[in-house]
């Protein structure tokens, strides 16, 4: 079993560190004025509130945390807390490489937060913000064409199914697929045989904080359409299209403080969304698209 404890390994993910960089060259010294003034690891997903009100939030790798079985094990996942607010900024964006998954959760969460200031900011020039708009309703299913779907994302894959099209969903536990679904199941190993034909790809965000979604994109062919969707995709997107996504799905928080009482209690996206915060899609610009 991985051990979330151990601080010895350095895990980086470049699609990470270059979007750290990228807002620490944006914000510059206003990050030092910032602080993490709460932290709440819910059930589902993880978010935290900045001391100007932004807010982040990022999936909660519940199935990474072996050692949360009794009181000394669970103490070393994370030995911060009842602390998190005293930890700075700078050190939060130390932890993206951390091996700590719980460590990474937040991290991200804190990424993702900074990346709303910057867009408060400035209006992006490369790229779209739509706020209120769904990642999965904008995808455009080939006709004709295969798509494969990287974890169990069930508007998708109940679209994919309405619409008859060709594809297979790759998930590490197929309990969490519905009878409808299994016939289009194939196990994570499958990757290197699927994502190459695939004409559409679509991508859980938890593959960013585990560390595999590079490895997917290597696998995609040029010209594929790639949406990365999830609450962990809600960040600043350079890093992800230079690799050749074509869209993240997000969420930008309205409501940092209301957000994370839902959180707390085991709330998900069913009990925040258009309320204390709003779906993002971040896409490339293209001619005649309008901002």
């Amino acid at each position: 079993m991985r051990d979330l404890s151990n601080e010895t390994q350095v895990v980086r993910n470049p699609l990470l560190q270059e979007t750290a960089e990228r807002v620490e060259k944006i914000l510059g010294s206003q990050i030092d004025a910032l602080q993490v003034e709460r932290a709440v690891l819910g059930l589902f997903f993880s978010g935290v509130k900045l001391s100007d009100g932004s807010g982040g939030v990022c999936f909660t790798p519940i199935k990474e945390i072996p050692q949360a079985v009794c009181c000394p094990s669970s103490a070393k996942v994370m030995p911060s807390s009842g602390r998190l607010s005293e930890i700075s900024i700078r050190k939060y964006l130390d932890d993206l490489s951390s091996p700590n998954m719980l460590k990474r959760n937040l991290a991200i969460a804190v990424l993702n937060a900074l990346s709303s200031i910057c867009w408060k900011q400035n209006t992006p020039e490369e790229y779209v913000l739509e706020v209120g708009t769904d990642a999965f309703d904008a995808i455009h299913i080939p006709a004709k064409g295969k798509s494969v779907v990287v974890g169990a994302l069930i508007p998708v894959l109940r679209r994919l199914i309405k619409e008859g099209a060709d594809f297979t969903v790759l998930e590490q536990d197929p309990a969490t697929l519905k009878p409808a679904e299994m016939p289009f199941y194939a196990p994570p190993e499958k990757a290197s045989e699927c994502i190459p034909e695939a004409d559409l790809i679509v991508v859980t965000g938890v593959t960013i904080l585990n560390d595999t979604l590079l490895g997917l994109l290597d696998l995609a062919k040029p010209g594929a359409e790639i949406v990365v969707t999830g609450p962990t995709a809600s960040m600043l997107p350079e890093a992800f299209f230079k690799r050749g996504v074509t869209m993240l799905g997000g969420v930008l928080v309205t409501q940092a403080d209301a957000l994370l009482d839902i959180l707390s209690e085991g709330g998900s996206g069913y009990h925040f969304f258009g309320k204390y915060a709003e779906r993002l899609l971040i896409r490339q610009k293209t001619e005649g698209l309008s901002v």
